[in-house]
């Protein structure tokens, strides 16, 4: 994808990138889910995935606050901004800057040589996701296509 002005959420994520889960109990198992999506996605490498989660978040948790997290990295040999999405149905604990358990996670790989396109990446989903409206109805949906569905429907974005 070039660099563009309107980046969207069809930019960043496909269906097999999402996911319910019933069954995490830690951020480390969340991270790892989200390295085993994003490797059966994209070809990704799990484990190279895991490992740089990991760095990233030992830098600062990526829970923004309201239920939500937004872990990311950069990895080589990636070609362009990809997500992964994950709804837990069981909330956890992701030290957020609010202190509420998680339950929303939109994870991000950017290249490791990436400029921009991370960063607009990074601001599109967090400001999305600021969105009581689109959580709510994230939180009341457990199949993944409609979540991916939901995710990729255009968004009013209330700035």
């Amino acid at each position: 994808m070039a660099a563009s002005e309107n980046m969207t959420f069809l930019d960043l994520i496909t269906p097999e990138a999402v996911k319910v889960v019933s069954g995490a109990s830690s951020k480390k198992r969340v991270l790892q889910l989200l390295s085993e999506l994003a490797a059966s996605a994209y070809g990704m490498n799990a484990e190279a995935v895991l490992e740089a989660l990991m760095e990233r978040e030992a830098l600062g948790p990526t829970g923004v606050g309201h239920g939500v997290a937004l872990p990311h990295a950069r990895l080589a040999g990636l070609n362009e901004v990809r997500g992964a999405f994950v709804l837990l149905e069981k909330p956890i604990e992701f030290e957020a800057v609010d202190r509420q358990p998680v339950d929303l996670v939109f994870a991000l790989f950017a290249p490791e040589d990436t400029g921009v396109d991370h960063l607009k990446a990074l601001a599109l989903v967090s400001r999305s996701l600021r969105s009581e409206t689109l959580c709510t109805k994230l939180r009341s949906n457990h199949d993944a296509m409609t979540l991916h569905t939901i995710l990729t429907e255009p968004h009013s974005q209330a700035a």
